[in-house]
């Protein structure tokens, strides 16, 4: 693990937890409810607004990343948190991965130049309201809906287009991450 000034770079922490590989270790960027997208510059090594989503639209969720991952858009792997509370930016949770939302992005009007970018889904570790919930499936198909639709008009913004492909289980995550570990 990197440290700056004696503290650990958290874009470098091991993914997984210790004591329980099953765990995945997510930094939060942005906490849920927040109008405020965060995200971590590794260069600077602090937590940077990235921008500012419009009235009435938020986070539906925490939005974090894998540590030591990176995903094709060179970003590393991204992951929505489910859990009781909020958290903050910097905060590290360990989180039960319960599937993926499998997605590509690109310019609008753009088909040749798509690159993937997932999204997993997974719920903190102690979290109350979330406990029952083993694979994304469990959501149902409105949750699910909702959360890909967040994702659609989220890059509709910055004038892409993002295209959700489907979702999948936790077996699908554990190949994500093991093809994206850095």
């Amino acid at each position: 693990m990197a440290k700056q000034n004696g503290m650990a770079d958290p874009s470098r922490l091991n993914p997984r937890e210790a004591d329980d590989k099953q765990m995945l270790r997510v930094v939060v960027e942005t906490p849920k409810g927040s109008r405020n997208k965060f995200a971590y510059n590794p260069d600077d090594h602090v937590f940077e607004l990235k921008k500012v989503l419009p009235t009435g639209m938020a986070f539906p969720y925490d939005f974090g990343f894998v540590p030591s991952t990176e995903a094709d858009d060179g970003d590393p792997v991204d992951v929505l948190v489910l859990m009781d509370e909020p958290a903050f930016p910097g905060c590290v949770l360990k989180c039960r991965p319960i599937g993926v939302i499998e997605g590509e992005q690109g310019e609008q009007g753009d088909k040749k130049g798509r690159e993937r970018n997932d999204r997993i889904v997974a719920v903190q570790k102690d979290a109350h309201s979330w406990a029952d919930i083993k694979t994304i499936d469990d959501l149902g198909e409105q949750f699910c809906k909702e959360l890909e639709e967040f994702f659609v008009n989220y890059h509709k913004l910055s004038g892409k287009e993002y295209r959700v492909l489907g979702h999948k289980g936790p077996s699908q995550v554990r190949k994500l991450i093991k093809s994206s570990m850095r």
